[in-house]
């Protein structure tokens, strides 16, 4: 039996994470869908809104459970029993990113094998970075993330229910909104 963890931020979870989820839910086993719990980087949802929102996300996957973590990954595999960790490739960058990382957990752990899963076209651009800013500035998200992380994104952003694409919002320099 092959158990394979998926780690991430997940800040918030989106549809091209639940895309990867689904797609190793197919082909292992287990799942572990680990949120990280502390990532050098500043958050919008703090550890136990991701984990919850990416609970909600899956539920319908049997085999995926979902958990929290700290510490270095490979070390999380080994705790948990992991002989793969799953990771997404939308471009060229993550691919050279993920080898890093890949060859440097190959050394801290050398029986736990790295697998990516490219991207499907449709999410080859998303990432939780636009996500969020394009929720902040009222732009239509829905085609993006599950119904839950919608609502979370309007709360965290105070925007209403109506029509986020319609939305008169305030002006404030983005860096979508200056690239052509």
């Amino acid at each position: 039996m092959t158990r394979a963890l998926y780690p991430g931020t997940f800040d918030p979870i989106h549809n091209g994470h639940i895309d990867i989820a689904e797609r190793a839910s197919a082909i292992f086993a287990e799942v572990v869908f680990a949120v990280y719990d502390a990532p050098p980087k500043k958050l919008l949802f703090n550890t136990e809104e991701r984990l919850a929102l990416a609970r909600s996300a899956l539920a319908h996957l049997t085999n995926v459970t979902v958990t929290t973590y700290t510490g270095l990954t490979v070390e999380y595999a080994r705790q948990n029993a992991a002989d793969v960790i799953v990771r997404g490739l939308r471009n060229i960058a993550d691919f050279q990113s993920e080898h890093q990382i890949g060859g440097a957990n190959h050394h801290l752990a050398s029986e736990v094998e790295l697998c990516c899963f490219f991207c499907h076209g449709e999410y080859a651009y998303l990432s939780s970075t636009i996500l969020k800013e394009v929720a902040s500035l009222g732009g239509d998200t829905t085609l993006w993330a599950p119904d839950a992380v919608q609502l979370a994104l309007r709360d965290k952003f105070n925007l209403s229910e109506t029509n986020l694409s319609s939305r008169s919002v305030p002006r404030r320099r983005s860096k979508l909104a200056h690239r052509g």
